[in-house]
């Protein structure tokens, strides 16, 4: 699923979560919008707000975007969907022909969403929460887990907790969380300590608002990342939870035709780097030319001849193999050099 990508070619996750706001006709909207927008997954997160938070628990968003002050409340407005409503939509991607995901903030949620995904996603959150990250280790399955907010150590050790219980492979994300993330605090660099601590494929989920040049989004790839999650929405004007920071159809279209851009101002991995240069090669490089006018049988020294454009005649790097040689006809100056003319 992620192996076959370039850096130019990523695996784009459509974070949708809970932007359908319990609408499953709008989740299925959102899904046929992240699937034309060129997505490769569409992904939503499955909670229930008592099981995630107490009542008493503070926000950590901007709340001049999102204005509840409290998570429990926040996330009580939008724990609507149930497996029923999940298996409906893990279908539909399938006639959509673009991957599902969930992320699972439970033990029981995980259990019961475990049959309709192939690749299991835990939230930053989530990185310390130890019970959480056995239990999806022990479904031996591939995992992405966000990594806002955590230490490399803390990262090391989700790892090796998910490895040691049965996950086929645990892939970091890196992720800030800040809702919404300045782009001063983006803080990519991370991405290549995470590459270089931890020895194995690192991704991005991205929390700055949109903008026309996906520098945010561009940056990743550009340092390696095969893999970005992005939150997707239907409407980036709508107030609350994660609208305003979100992709949209156009957005993600405006992203894919820009890697498609680098790709082929990256071209082509290969030890020869002269197609589409035969011109140049024939004109600007250099032949061998007489200098003066010279008559049969002269030996010809190096300050005899010299090297000009253009180069479709005795290569300068041959220069060894006329030297000392001598003619038989005569020659005039400012001639290509031939082997035909020597003895």
């Amino acid at each position: 699923m992620f192996n076959e990508r370039s850096f130019l070619n990523p695996y784009i996750i459509a974070e949708i979560g809970v932007n359908h706001e319990g609408s499953l006709p709008l989740a299925k909207e959102l899904i046929d919008q992240a699937s034309n927008g060129g997505a490769s997954c569409a992904k939503f997160q499955a909670y229930k707000a008592n099981l995630i938070a107490s009542k008493d628990s503070p926000y950590y968003w901007d709340i001049e975007k999102e204005s509840t002050k409290s998570q429990y409340e926040l996330f009580k407005k939008y724990d609507k969907f149930d497996l029923k409503e999940f298996k409906i939509l893990s279908d539909y991607c399938k006639e959509k022909n673009i991957d599902f995901m969930v992320t699972a903030f439970d033990l029981d949620f995980a259990s019961e969403l475990n049959p309709i995904v192939s690749v299991h996603k835990i939230a930053s959150a989530d990185i310390t929460n130890l019970p959480l990250l056995r239990k999806i280790g022990s479904f031996n399955k591939p995992v992405l887990f966000s990594c806002g907010a955590s230490t490399i150590q803390e990262i090391k050790t989700a790892k090796e907790i998910l490895l040691k219980n049965g996950a086929q492979s645990a892939i970091p994300l890196h992720c800030v969380l800040n809702y919404p993330t300045p782009v001063k605090n983006a803080n990519l660099s991370f991405i290549n300590i995470l590459k270089n601590e931890l020895k194995i494929e690192v991704g991005y989920s991205d929390h700055t608002v949109p903008t026309d040049d996906c520098f945010a989004q561009i940056m990743p790839c550009i340092l390696g990342c095969k893999i970005i999650e992005k939150h997707f929405t239907h409407n980036k004007k709508l107030k609350g939870n994660d609208h305003y920071h979100a992709f949209d159809e156009l957005d993600l279209i405006n992203f894919r035709r820009k890697l498609l851009d680098l790709k082929i101002l990256y071209g082509k991995e290969s030890l020869d780097n002269t197609e589409n240069q035969k011109m140049a090669i024939e004109n600007a490089r250099r032949s061998l030319f007489y200098k003066s006018d010279f008559e049969a049988e002269k030996v010809i020294e190096e300050y005899d001849i010299i090297s000009k454009r253009p180069g479709m005649g005795i290569s300068p790097m041959l220069i060894d193999k006329i030297i000392g040689k001598r003619i038989k006809v005569d020659v005039k100056s400012d001639t290509k050099v031939k082997f035909s003319d020597f003895y």
